[in-house]
């Protein structure tokens, strides 16, 4: 497990938005808003999920899965399916964590809008000016690129760094500071203010903020985010303990030793991206703890940032802003925000709609790329459906 690919599964989920959005609800708009003012957890909607997830277990296309519908009181309606390890008979819960992927990328750019907000960063802080001492030793191309082309993913860098895996005896800061020098001795691999996607970029707008508050990326996002949203199953990396059920396990599509092509099943995994790599999406927490942290777009008051950078995290340049992509789309009088993401043995998605209130996040502790796009496409279309009436 070493393509990290999951960036290229969150262009390919926006692509499906973009087309789906396209549709027209078949209510009118104070029809509408009588369904988006509910806050209470709706049994119908829990049941029809229900429904939708266990003909999808039991059709094997994943070993477990979870959806949700969220407002900015919580979530509305939620169900799971399947195991949390394929064959265990341990029942995947709606209390269970799923792993982020790159949605974590979004947790990762609030965090760093708290030490904004605060003054000690700023949106165009140079990666020269938190490490002067780097001068001589990286490339001047990089000298001047800023935090917020770090986060929009327009500094030039290459997808990822060139051997997660290297530097391990290292403490944690030191290592991603190490694979910072390592990796940009080289004129840039883009061009800069240019889009391209970068989970190398969130690592190095972690090593600023590590480098500024003297304090590891995973103690920030503890002590800005994940506490005080009260985010209590919130971590680093696998939600499961090494070697227990004690929650979902990863799953990977194949067939194991002894076993031919006809005879494919789903492969528990428990493993994840190295930890160096975690800013851009090694996060796991349950449904209900990463509502909280969406109804940062979609409530007016909030315990960690005021409204003003709140804001500027969904500003895009071009259709990529802090985290999110952004979809301008007339059905909800404003724009959406999604993102996707995967280690390859999981997959989520989510999509904001703030404008009404809600939001739809999927999960299954699995990943195939000939199938789990797909399923998640047509899976967000029923939700969509369900709540918001629209018809394709």
């Amino acid at each position: 497990m070493h393509n990290y690919i999951f960036n290229i599964l969150t262009l390919l989920f926006l692509v499906f938005l973009t087309s789906c959005f396209s549709a027209e609800t078949t209510d009118s708009p104070a029809e509408n808003q009588a369904i988006y003012s509910q806050t209470k957890l709706d049994s119908n909607k829990s049941d029809s999920i229900q429904h939708i997830l266990t003909k999808v277990v039991n059709d094997g296309e994943a070993p477990g899965m979870i959806a949700a519908i969220i407002s900015g009181e919580g979530v509305i309606a939620i169900a799971s399916a399947g195991e949390r390890k394929a064959g265990s008979g341990i029942a995947f819960t709606t209390n269970d964590a799923v792993h982020l992927g790159s949605c974590g990328k979004a947790m990762t750019a609030t965090m760093l809008a708290t030490l904004v907000a605060e003054g000690k960063l700023n949106w165009e802080t140079n990666l020269i000016d938190v490490f002067p001492e780097l001068k001589g030793i990286i490339h001047s191309d990089y000298y001047n690129i800023t935090l917020w082309q770090l986060l929009t993913h327009r500094a030039g860098l290459p997808k990822n760094a060139m051997d997660w895996e290297a530097h391990k005896q290292k403490e944690i800061k030191e290592r991603r500071l190490t694979f910072l020098k390592d990796n940009l001795k080289l004129p840039a691999t883009y061009k800069i203010d240019k889009f391209e996607y970068s989970n190398f970029g969130y690592m190095i707008a972690a090593c600023m903020a590590e480098k500024i508050t003297g304090l590891s990326w995973e103690v920030l996002m503890k002590k800005r985010l994940f506490d005080p949203l009260g985010m209590s199953s919130a971590g680093f990396g696998a939600p499961n303990t090494h070697n227990q059920i004690d929650q979902p396990w990863g799953h990977s599509w194949g067939h194991p030793w002894g076993l031919t092509l006809f005879e494919s099943k789903w492969k528990p995994d428990q493993s994840d991206y190295p930890e160096a790599l975690a800013p851009a999406g090694l996060l796991h927490c349950s449904i209900e703890d990463w509502a909280k942290f969406i109804s940062l777009q979609l409530s007016k008051e909030n315990p960690i940032l005021e409204r003003k950078y709140l804001n500027k995290l969904i500003e895009p340049e071009g259709d990529y802003a802090a985290g999110w992509f952004i979809i301008e789309q007339p059905w909800v009088k404003g724009i959406v925000l999604v993102h996707g993401g995967t280690n390859e043995i999981w997959y989520t998605s989510v999509v904001v709609a703030p404008t009404l209130d809600r939001a739809f996040v999927v999960a299954t502790n699995s990943f195939d790329l000939g199938l789990t796009p797909d399923l998640f496409n047509e899976m967000t279309k029923e939700l969509l459906r369900m709540d918001l009436n629209i018809q394709y």
